[in-house]
């Protein structure tokens, strides 16, 4: 085994949650070593990157709205402090979101939602086909009516992995670029992590945020090995036209035949088509039926679509928990805090998580506004697995 190398903070993975976890606590003043054969990989490298607290609310999620507004509302302030620190731009657009139906009975299910939002006091707005189709020309004329949503926001995550690898680099966090083999529990207590090359990397504290992959890391105890899966998405980006105007100027979404669809024009002329929800465990295989169903879908709200040069097809995959929300926080063992879980929120919802991690890392203390998403919520060992099992197939995006 190699020399062990010593930090205070731990990071196993380098997502977008990693890596905000570690620019945070870095900017606390502890040093940090994040673990990751890719930092900047992994779920952002095929997200769409819709901040879309408001039409991606579900029943039941009431709680985690309450998440997601917080870290919505931080974005502004969050992208400017990140351009500033990287000297990288990570695409954030305040471009608002159009969440439309194509029958009456799609028009029936977004006006429950519309109902869901007002009481939930969220800002949404009701228009008709012809309204729908004045704002968004490219749209099909049997568009029935929508939901406009200005504060519903975008990002490119790919470009905000590479403006928080930058980031974190620049604050003083060493990137060990290899995965983590297992972790190091010695007195009751996380006490590091060995990695692939053989090197020990020896921490105070130790946070998990290998996304879908928290819960096969070797050496975790199996009362605090938390309960995340894969849930796969296929995603495919196409280049907009460069003339006569824009092609789309804001996000479009849609179900169609009880599935999820969206379109997210990016300024740089992509356009990303997403997303299939599978449950098909580590398989990220993209299939010509994934490819089919999404263009077909797509094709329905905006039949232009198929004119445009298809550039990429990608699978990925988002780490879900039993109740669709994120882990956060010290776990059971001592010196071992989980940030994983967040299914289909994860780029919304990098700038709470970096937050609440970096505050629990130098305090002890969970904020109040992390703590329904503590990871003791979930019971342990047998009864957490069989709880996984047991969770349906979801189908939103």
């Amino acid at each position: 085994m190699s020399p062990t190398r010593t930090s205070d903070v731990l990071v196993i993975g380098g997502g977008v949650i990693g890596l905000v976890t570690a620019w945070r606590a870095a900017q606390r003043g502890l040093s940090v070593t994040v673990l990751d054969p890719e930092p900047g990989g992994g779920a952002a490298q095929v997200a769409a990157g819709m901040l879309a607290a408001v039409t991606e609310l579900h029943y039941g999620e009431e709680m985690l709205l309450g998440l997601n507004l917080a870290s919505a509302r931080r974005y502004p302030a969050f992208v400017a402090e990140l351009i500033e620190a990287s000297g990288h731009d990570p695409g954030y657009r305040r471009c608002g979101t159009l969440a439309v139906a194509l029958d009456a009975d799609d028009r029936a299910h977004l006006r429950e939602l519309h109902a869901l939002q007002q009481r939930s006091g969220l800002d949404s707005q009701w228009l008709s086909g012809r309204e729908c189709r004045r704002l968004e020309p490219m749209l099909a004329p049997g568009v029935r009516g929508g939901l406009r949503v200005d504060g519903d926001h975008q990002i490119d995550p790919r470009r905000l992995a590479a403006a928080l690898v930058t980031a974190c680099e620049r604050a003083g966090a060493v990137l060990h670029r290899t995965r983590a083999e297992r972790l190091v529990v010695t007195g009751g207590r996380a006490a590091g992590a060995v990695a692939a090359d053989g090197t020990g990397l020896s921490a105070g504290q130790v946070v998990l945020a290998a996304g879908s992959l928290s819960g096969r890391l070797a050496g975790v105890p199996e009362e605090v090995l938390p309960p995340v899966r894969p849930v796969k998405g296929q995603v495919l980006r196409l280049r907009m036209p460069e003339e006569h105007g824009p092609f789309l100027s804001r996000t479009v979404r849609a179900v169609v035949r009880g599935s999820q669809v969206y379109l997210v024009p990016r300024e740089s002329g992509e356009l990303v088509i997403g997303a299939t929800s599978e449950e098909l465990g580590w398989d990220t295989t993209v299939t010509a039926g994934g490819v089919y169903e999404l263009l077909r879908d797509a094709h329905e709200l905006v039949p232009g679509i198929t004119e445009l040069p298809l550039t990429e097809t990608r699978a990925g995959l988002r780490p879900g928990s039993p109740d669709n929300a994120p882990l956060l926080g010290p776990t059971d063992l001592e010196g071992l805090l989980l940030a994983t879980g967040h299914y289909r929120n994860g780029v919304l919802l990098t700038p709470v998580t970096g937050d609440v991690l970096a505050h629990v890392l130098t305090t002890g203390e969970l904020p109040e506004e992390a703590r329904p998403f503590t990871p003791r919520r979930f019971t342990a060992g047998t009864v957490m697995e069989q709880r996984v099992r047991e969770q349906p197939a979801w189908t939103h995006a």
